[in-house]
């Protein structure tokens, strides 16, 4: 495992249908305008299981390309993807609570790749800072999500 955390995590309660909330989540588009490291996520073909994304993202002046595979798609419940290049996987949960939805991300890192932590280490700061910054940047794409899908 190499180090990282098998599991990060955040949630928050969106005052929208889950619908409403499934629309910006499963439209893949989207992931630039919420993520604060993804600049873009185009879907190779239909958004289904086992589509291939292509990627870039960002992170001050560095910027990597990589590739990703739809691992899971069940309509207004969950949405995964596996990043090909470090096999982090990433879900995006939603359930009904009360008149609104409970949107969880997160991102496991069970059967990380060696090379991703070296590159991590070398150029990130250790994967210990880069963790804590993914967390902050997951909370970021929730409060993202939850002000477009509360028409803030």
């Amino acid at each position: 495992m190499a180090g990282e955390a098998p599991l990060l995590q955040a949630d928050v309660t969106i005052n929208a249908p889950v619908a409403k909330v499934w629309a910006l989540v499963s439209d893949l588009d989207n992931m630039p305008k919420w993520s604060p490291q993804c600049r873009v996520m185009k879907a190779l073909g239909a958004v289904k299981v086992g589509a291939k994304t292509v990627n870039v993202n960002r992170r001050g002046v560095l910027f990597w390309p990589t590739t990703s595979t739809i691992t899971a798609l069940d309509a207004q419940k969950k949405l995964s993807f596996r990043v090909n290049t470090n096999n982090t996987e990433w879900t995006y949960d939603l359930e009904p609570a009360g008149t609104g939805t409970k949107l969880t991300v997160s991102r496991h890192a069970e059967a990380v790749k060696p090379i991703s932590s070296t590159l991590i280490n070398r150029f990130m700061g250790g994967v210990p800072n880069f963790e804590v910054e993914l967390v902050e940047g997951m909370k970021t794409s929730l409060s993202r999500i939850k002000a477009a899908a509360e028409g803030a």
